[in-house]
């Protein structure tokens, strides 16, 4: 996945995403050339996942 569709699957901006990344709380991009980066779907939906289980989890307990 590019940028602006990871930024439109998460509902995150750019610099959250990438503030998130030096947390190592969001996936690493991968690179796919000289200038271009890309993620993984399966890991951007396993955070989103992650997320939407401790939403869940935060609401049960």
């Amino acid at each position: 996945m590019r940028l602006p569709e990871v930024m439109s699957q998460t509902g995150l901006s750019r610099s959250s995403i990438y503030l998130r990344i030096s947390k190592g709380i969001f996936p690493s991009s991968i690179s796919l050339g000289d200038r271009a980066v890309g993620w993984l779907e399966a890991d951007v939906n396993r955070w989103l996942d992650e997320r939407i289980a401790d939403s869940k989890g935060a609401h049960n307990g």
